[in-house]
């Protein structure tokens, strides 16, 4: 079930103040816009760049209806100069090879924030080759927690492809083994170690604060473990591997599930996937990869040994599925987050309702496969 986060005023306000003006540059006057729903986190950033004397552009509509380029024809139209999306959304309009900078006159456009999901390095790419050479890409990674980013950008600081540029300003991140201690150069737990302006005063209805303290001082007493792989590299920028409970535990070799999503972006048959690993009895690990597929792509034999050289040459042998399967859809929360966890529970046989929570998803129907593929291997 959701947590019903409390959060204050006076820690909202002081971060957003923060990010918007230190680690975003807003100026006054400027045109901020983040597409959003409004059940997201971001959706209070667009109205935080108000505070900061911004003007805050709103879009009602689909970002890819009528195509993928309705938003780089609206940021055209609007003026806009800080353009913020999810990683997801950047990589769609990579693999449909869009050139936004070449279709539409953005000159005006600043910079590009991305959050949801890490980005590849690909996409940064993509993005400095066909939007714009001169814009300032900012990846960043937060929560909903906190109702901001723990790690961002940095105006003073160059932007390396694949990493984001610094952590947070007020926020004492460091990456932990699972013994406890700090890591350098190294994958592991993202951990707070004191608090921030802005953290969750309680949950709704959470006597004792059980569950508050559950879910993030479990791991390490004392310290908040937002359950992200993070690796801070030598030069203080950082690399985000997602979600730690969606971990691929392959033989012993913990792999991030944005090493797979990275090599697959390279394949342009495929249009989405989510993988998981199973953890089944007598030491046994199934390891299926759900795709779904491009117009006129076909899941052959072809696009099967090729999907599993990619992965091969791009990570290691660790890496190849030990099934690719063709689904209808994949599951996303509303926030644009893949359901690797949900799916998980539901393929090791636990009932729908306790594995997901259905009104914080974007397309519930999705599960359905899920649940009809759970019966067939249990």
């Amino acid at each position: 079930m959701p947590k019903a986060i409390t959060h204050s005023h006076g820690g909202v306000l002081l971060e957003h103040y923060k990010y918007l003006v230190f680690h975003n540059d807003i100026h006054h006057g400027e045109r901020f816009f983040w597409f959003s729903t409004t059940g997201w986190m971001m959706w209070n950033f667009v109205q935080a760049s108000l505070l900061v004397g911004a003007t805050a552009v709103l879009y009602d509509g689909s970002p890819g209806y009528p195509n993928l380029n309705v938003l780089w024809k609206f940021t055209e139209e609007a003026k806009i100069h800080h353009f913020g999306t999810s990683a997801p959304y950047l990589v769609a309009c990579m693999k449909a090879e869009l050139k936004p900078g070449k279709e539409f006159s953005i000159n005006h456009l600043r910079s590009i924030g991305s959050t949801g999901s890490p980005l590849p390095p690909e996409a940064f790419d993509w993005v400095y080759e066909n939007v714009k050479s001169d814009l300032w890409l900012c990846s960043m990674s937060g929560g909903t927690d906190v109702c901001t980013a723990f790690v961002g950008g940095n105006p003073l600081e160059p932007v390396y492809e694949g990493e984001i540029q610094c952590r947070a300003l007020g926020c004492a991140m460091y990456a932990y083994d699972d013994t406890g201690n700090v890591i350098n150069d190294e994958v592991g737990e993202m951990v707070i170690t004191k608090p921030m302006p802005s953290m969750p005063i309680y949950f709704w209805n959470d006597v004792n604060k059980e569950k508050y303290l559950d879910s993030y001082f479990d791991m390490f007493p004392g310290l908040w473990r937002h359950g992200d792989w993070v690796r801070i590299t030598p030069r203080g920028t950082l690399v985000i591997y997602g979600r730690s409970d969606a971990t691929l535990n392959r033989q012993g070799v913990r792999i991030g599930t944005s090493e797979i999503y990275s090599a697959l972006n390279k394949v342009n048959e495929i249009k989405d996937s989510l993988i998981v690993n199973l953890e089944l009895s007598g030491g046994k690990h199934y390891m299926p990869l759900f795709i779904t597929l491009n117009e006129r792509a076909v899941l052959n034999n072809d696009l099967i040994k090729k999907i599993n050289q990619t992965l091969r040459s791009e990570y290691s042998p660790r890496h190849v599925p030990d099934e690719i399967i063709e689904v209808p859809d994949i599951p996303y929360t509303i926030s644009g987050k893949k359901m690797e966890a949900p799916v998980k529970k539901i393929l090791l046989g636990r009932p729908i309702e306790k594995a997901a929570n259905i009104d914080s998803m974007r397309n519930p129907e999705s599960l359905k496969f899920f649940v009809a593929f759970a019966k067939q291997i249990n």
